[in-house]
């Protein structure tokens, strides 16, 4: 997009975060351009601080200078400022199809990812596997939601119908780190024989150029993890409290 609010568009953010990526593909896939910086956590500096001084966390999203935060805020914040771009919108038009979008975003967060980071968290066997299986059990439930949300709308592949919507943003910002988690951790979290809906989900979005253009290489999320595992052997919990 050439319009002059498209240019002033620009994105706080850190390469490995799941959240940021999903503030990106879904600015890819709106057609917009922005400019994108890379934020130490280690050292936030004064423009996060000052655009997020709640939270201090990417992704941030600057639009001709004002901060807009939290990455499923950021997603409908660009449906409702850029409606026409890119042809597409994220939200169904109706207002029940927005609010089954929302709970199922929301459960990628409250459900698969809290349970994900308790598995770095746990202190014991007991608790690790006792994550495991809330884990597992998340992404049974996200592979029946994809299955009734196919059913809805007569067309295959996405949770938003005939292409990438609300909750494919929400969950497709952790496509990167589901393929790096068997090699980091030994957990495959999504497998072709428990859940085949979403692993063909899992491909189809991670073959999107407009997700190519923005996600991390599993190598590099693969050498992060083992170095931070291997260093501090909890660490990894710790990980997502860095972005939102």
């Amino acid at each position: 997009m050439d319009g002059a609010e498209a240019s002033e568009l620009k994105v706080l953010g850190a390469w490995a975060s799941p959240f940021v990526l999903r503030v990106r593909v879904a600015l890819h896939l709106k057609g917009l351009d922005y400019e994108y910086v890379e934020v130490d956590l280690a050292d936030k500096g004064e423009q996060l601080l000052a655009s997020n001084p709640v939270h201090k966390k990417v992704p941030v999203l600057l639009h001709a200078g004002k901060p807009v935060c939290e990455s499923m805020l950021i997603v409908e914040y660009l449906d409702d400022a850029f409606p026409d771009a890119g042809g597409t919108a994220f939200l169904p038009a109706d207002p029940h199809g927005r609010a089954v979008a929302r709970f199922w975003a929301a459960y990628v967060d409250a459900e698969l990812l809290s349970s994900w980071v308790a598995i770095h968290a746990a202190g014991t066997e007991e608790e690790k596997a006792e994550a495991v299986a809330r884990t597992l059990a998340a992404v049974d439930t996200l592979e029946r939601a994809l299955a009734d949300a196919e059913q809805r709308s007569g067309s295959k592949g996405w949770f938003g119908g005939d292409g990438v919507g609300f909750v494919d943003l929400a969950l497709g910002g952790f496509v990167p780190a589901i393929r790096a988690s068997e090699p980091t951790t030994g957990l495959r979290i999504v497998d072709t024989a428990r859940t085949p809906r979403l692993a063909a989900w899992v491909d189809r979005f991670s073959a999107l150029d407009e997700a190519r253009a923005a996600m991390p290489t599993v190598d590099r999320l693969v050498e992060m993890g083992r170095k931070r595992l291997a260093t501090e052997p909890h660490a990894a919990a710790a990980a997502p409290e860095a972005s939102n």
